[in-house]
């Protein structure tokens, strides 16, 4: 019995002998681990900010600086009376390279372009001797009728489709041309439409009421 009960006890004794040395062996591995985190730590995080050097320089943001010295060319006083403003979307179709060879080297797109066309009399024009009094009715000699402004309207306007060859990647400069030729269209449709005798309908109208405000109750344009 007295046997037994030493064996049980050395058993006891190895266990608590093995499970010690685990434990120093875990503890030991921590602490070796934290040490190393800990002297790799600034290696990393000095690598971390070479790599972000890098993607800077391989990818750096644009810095724009504008010239502080502004030049004013001219400068011109306006009194034009804007009467009218149509606003024209037209379809335009560019390409080059469209014969035999246009699979190959071909370059085509449809430009969808949406563009404003303003008109109206320059009042600059109108002299003293274009106002005059006959019979009790105001006489006015209205100059021309002119567009002021024709331009493409360039967030609206878009490529809608666009077919290049197999052997090109486009002509860089086809969408350029496409947006001059439609700032082009767009003044031609306004015009044929009729904007400008339109502006000077509405001109003479506006006038007529300015001139009746002002005690001239009969305005004739001439």
């Amino acid at each position: 019995m007295d046997k037994n009960r030493s064996n049980l006890i050395k058993s006891i004794l190895w266990v608590v002998v093995v499970l010690a040395i685990l434990a120093s062996i875990a503890y030991l591995f921590i602490t070796i681990k934290n040490q190393i985190n800990t002297t790799l730590s600034p290696i990393q995080q000095t690598n971390s900010a070479i790599s972000t050097q890098i993607a800077s320089l391989l990818h750096p943001t644009p810095t724009v600086i504008p010239d502080p010295v502004t030049i004013i060319r001219q400068i011109q006083s306006l009194a034009r009376l804007e009467t009218i403003q149509y606003t024209v979307e037209k379809v335009i179709t560019a390409e080059v390279n469209q014969g035999v060879f246009g699979p190959l080297f071909g370059d085509k797109l449809l430009l969808v372009a949406h563009g404003s066309v303003i008109a109206g009399i320059d009042m600059n024009k109108i002299e003293t001797k274009d106002l005059w009094l006959e019979d009790g009715v105001l006489k006015v000699r209205l100059p021309e009728a002119e567009v002021f402004t024709a331009t493409l309207d360039n967030k609206q306007s878009y490529i809608y489709d666009r077919t290049t060859g197999l052997f090109t990647k486009g002509d860089p400069q086809l969408e350029t041309a496409a947006r001059q030729i439609a700032e082009q269209e767009i003044l031609k449709a306004a015009e044929t439409d009729g904007i400008l005798s339109m502006a000077r309908q509405n001109a003479e109208i506006y006038l007529e009421r300015l001139f009746n405000t002002l005690g001239y109750l009969k305005v004739e344009f001439k």
